[in-house]
């Protein structure tokens, strides 16, 4: 059993879902794979501990804070998906990387598309930090909820103002 609550953060209503101990999942409702995996399982619950230490976290993020996790998460996916969230997971505030760093650190071998496709499919948004991901050459390429939002959640960690200046993060 899963449960949810509403989050309205300052650039779009986000749900968050936990199964009581983890979180599994946090979404936009204006993103491609909004709940996909587990929609017929949710049952509405607010008052959970964890979506109260959830909403806090996004209260300070969306006040310009890095705020800890101290929460645990769990999203679900592949072997391979849950490797990539787990990088995305270690990119620091403030920082990015691309497609093809990611995919070069897992396997040399490994495709910038195949990345993407794991990035994109990323079940705990802003927490599992995809928007931290970019193109080559610090393109600005997809993301689930929007290029907007990406570039929001980008400009609230002052990447944006380095690329503004020339520069280059991560």
């Amino acid at each position: 059993m899963f449960y949810s609550t509403n989050y309205q953060s300052p650039i779009g209503e986000m749900l968050i879902v936990s199964d009581g101990d983890a979180v599994n999942g946090i979404w936009f409702y204006s993103q491609k794979n909004f709940k996909s995996t587990i929609k017929e399982y949710i049952v509405e619950k607010e008052d959970l501990a964890i979506f109260k230490d959830v909403k806090l976290w996004f209260d300070n993020y969306f006040n310009g804070l890095n705020p800890k996790i101290d929460f645990k998460i769990k999203p679900m996916g592949s072997e391979f998906r849950l490797k990539v969230w787990k990088r995305l997971s270690e990119i620091p505030y403030g920082e990015t990387l691309t497609y093809g760093e990611i995919a070069s650190e897992i396997s040399p071998t490994m495709s910038a598309q195949a990345v993407g496709g794991a990035v994109g499919a990323n079940p705990i948004a802003i927490i599992i930090p995809c928007h931290r991901v970019i193109g080559k050459n610090g393109k600005m390429t997809g993301y689930a909820a929007g290029i907007d939002k990406k570039i929001e959640l980008l400009k609230l960690e002052n990447i944006l103002n380095d690329y503004a200046r020339g520069g280059c993060c991560g």
